[in-house]
Protein backbone atom coordinates (compact mmCIF):
# COMPACT_ATOMS: atom_id res chain seq x y z
CA UNK A 1 0.00 0.00 0.00
CA UNK A 2 1.27 3.57 -1.03
CA UNK A 3 1.59 6.25 1.42
CA UNK A 4 -1.38 8.37 -0.68
CA UNK A 5 -3.67 4.91 -0.20
CA UNK A 6 -2.72 4.42 3.54
CA UNK A 7 -3.55 8.73 4.09
CA UNK A 8 -6.36 8.16 2.19
CA UNK A 9 -7.53 5.27 4.03
CA UNK A 10 -6.86 7.22 7.52
CA UNK A 11 -9.35 10.14 5.89
CA UNK A 12 -11.68 7.83 5.19
CA UNK A 13 -11.73 6.16 8.83
CA UNK A 14 -12.23 9.34 10.42
CA UNK A 15 -14.78 10.62 8.11
CA UNK A 16 -16.81 6.99 8.69
CA UNK A 17 -17.01 7.85 12.84
CA UNK A 18 -17.58 11.80 12.00
CA UNK A 19 -20.74 10.70 10.09
CA UNK A 20 -22.00 8.10 12.87
CA UNK A 21 -21.09 9.97 15.89
CA UNK A 22 -24.09 11.05 16.98
CA UNK A 23 -22.55 13.78 19.43
CA UNK A 24 -22.27 15.23 15.50
CA UNK A 25 -25.17 17.72 14.05
CA UNK A 26 -26.73 16.17 11.35
CA UNK A 27 -25.80 18.49 8.54
CA UNK A 28 -22.42 17.94 9.26
CA UNK A 29 -21.97 14.18 9.89
CA UNK A 30 -24.29 14.00 5.87
CA UNK A 31 -21.33 16.24 4.58
CA UNK A 32 -18.99 14.14 6.22
CA UNK A 33 -20.67 11.20 4.89
CA UNK A 34 -20.16 12.82 1.30
CA UNK A 35 -16.61 13.60 1.11
CA UNK A 36 -15.98 10.24 1.93
CA UNK A 37 -17.80 8.78 -0.84
CA UNK A 38 -15.90 11.44 -3.21
CA UNK A 39 -12.62 10.84 -2.26
CA UNK A 40 -13.33 6.39 -2.52
CA UNK A 41 -14.94 7.89 -6.16
CA UNK A 42 -12.54 6.26 -8.36
CA UNK A 43 -13.52 7.48 -11.49
CA UNK A 44 -11.48 10.73 -10.52
CA UNK A 45 -8.34 11.28 -10.76
CA UNK A 46 -6.96 11.29 -6.53
CA UNK A 47 -5.70 15.24 -6.46
CA UNK A 48 -9.18 16.49 -8.28
CA UNK A 49 -10.82 13.80 -5.35
CA UNK A 50 -8.75 15.84 -2.92
CA UNK A 51 -9.32 19.21 -4.05
CA UNK A 52 -13.26 18.69 -3.93
CA UNK A 53 -13.20 16.97 -0.55
CA UNK A 54 -11.13 19.67 0.69
CA UNK A 55 -13.46 22.50 -0.66
CA UNK A 56 -16.27 20.55 1.24
CA UNK A 57 -14.84 20.14 4.27
CA UNK A 58 -13.89 23.72 4.48
CA UNK A 59 -17.22 24.81 4.00
CA UNK A 60 -18.78 22.95 6.91
CA UNK A 61 -15.61 23.55 9.05
CA UNK A 62 -16.82 27.24 9.80
CA UNK A 63 -20.72 25.77 11.02
CA UNK A 64 -21.23 27.49 14.66
CA UNK A 65 -22.92 24.79 15.63
CA UNK A 66 -19.96 22.19 15.38
CA UNK A 67 -18.20 20.64 18.72
CA UNK A 68 -14.80 21.44 18.93
CA UNK A 69 -13.39 18.34 18.55
CA UNK A 70 -15.30 17.92 15.36
CA UNK A 71 -13.43 21.43 14.16
CA UNK A 72 -10.52 19.64 14.87
CA UNK A 73 -11.01 16.35 12.97
CA UNK A 74 -12.12 17.91 10.02
CA UNK A 75 -9.33 20.46 10.02
CA UNK A 76 -6.74 17.43 10.52
CA UNK A 77 -8.38 15.53 7.42
CA UNK A 78 -7.95 18.86 5.49
CA UNK A 79 -3.83 19.08 6.02
CA UNK A 80 -3.95 15.25 5.23
CA UNK A 81 -6.00 16.00 2.16
CA UNK A 82 -3.98 19.17 0.86
CA UNK A 83 -0.44 16.92 0.92
CA UNK A 84 -2.38 14.41 -1.47
CA UNK A 85 -3.23 17.44 -3.75
CA UNK A 86 -0.10 18.99 -3.82
CA UNK A 87 2.10 15.63 -4.92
Amino acid sequence: MTKKDELIRRCVEQLERMAGDNSVPKNIRRTASEVRLEILDSSKDLSMRSATAISMLEEIGSDPNMPLQTRTRIWEIVSQLETVSVD
